[in-house]
């Protein structure tokens, strides 16, 4: 039996700690170049976080393209079999987002490491400096459309009674006050909470244990699909991640976010 097939979605560092030496682990750090460089967890593999968008304004969240996900994937060691667990360092949003493309690439084996490298470290667990060997060659995914909300898509949803549009921005951005794009204000019909309200503070950002609540309260409910956004579809990584952790049957990621929607002459804005 494998070693993760018994485990949640979202584990704690002494379930990865047990599992370090597991064949099928792929371990990714989406840290920062200098942080993996001064200590991570030992055999994890950097991604830098911006090689998990396409980088081109004025939406670089958008998914990269087929040859960047091969060499992204190729480079991991990316194999039927595997067993991804994700960290950052800030709470789970790039982590999330990496957990959103292991859905788009039609890879539902994977765990995200609750609270990432802070909660590890808490737990007074070792750090390393060594750098696995690269493994190299490239590799071909399938992309799968499911798991992502095209602008178009969106917009012929507005409306709908099952849908929910949950906006992981500040909410300033939501309110149209800070504007980062052509158009200030929030997708009509879209709830607002901000992405670091979800992280426990006093838990090293672990997620939430009352979030069932609280999306409950703002109507971000599991019969609904739930479509999540931010800006580049970075921040929703980690609202992303909450939905899908909680069974959430129908969960997408706008990655085009406010960058597109924001941008675009035919998108209608509420304030």
């Amino acid at each position: 039996m494998p070693a993760f097939s018994s485990l949640p979605l979202v584990i704690e560092p002494a379930d990865l700690q047990a599992r370090l030496g597991a064949s099928e682990l792929i371990l990714v750090d989406l840290t920062s170049a200098a942080r993996y460089e001064t200590g991570h967890i030992p055999g994890a593999r950097f991604v830098d976080p911006k090689r998990t968008q396409l980088g081109i304004p004025p939406a670089p969240g958008l998914l990269p393209t087929q040859a960047q996900l091969d060499a992204l994937f190729g480079e991991l060691g990316h194999n039927r079999n595997a067993v991804y667990v994700v960290y950052d360092d800030e709470g789970g949003g790039w982590a999330g987002r990496f957990i959103w493309l292991l859905d788009v690439i039609g890879h539902s084996q994977y765990h995200y490491l609750d609270g990432g490298l802070q909660a590890w470290q808490a737990e007074g667990l070792p750090l390393s400096t060594e750098v696995p060997d690269a493994i190299g060659g490239s590799v071909s995914v399938t992309v799968h459309d499911e798991p992502t909300a095209t602008r178009e898509y969106l917009q012929s949803r507005l409306g709908a009674a099952d849908l929910a549009i949950w906006d992981a921005r500040g909410p300033t951005e939501y309110s149209g006050e800070k504007v980062v794009a052509a158009k200030g204000g929030h997708i009509p019909g879209a709830v607002n909470f901000e992405w670091t309200a979800g992280m426990d503070q006093a838990r090293n950002l672990r997620i939430r244990r009352d979030m069932p609540q609280i999306l409950e309260s703002l109507g971000i409910t599991p019969d609904k699909e739930v479509i999540t956004h931010c800006q580049t579809h970075h921040r929703s990584g980690f609202t992303y991640l909450v939905a899908k952790a909680l069974g959430y049957p129908r969960v997408k990621g706008y990655a085009g976010s406010w960058g597109e929607w924001g941008n675009h002459p035919d998108t209608p804005v509420e304030k």
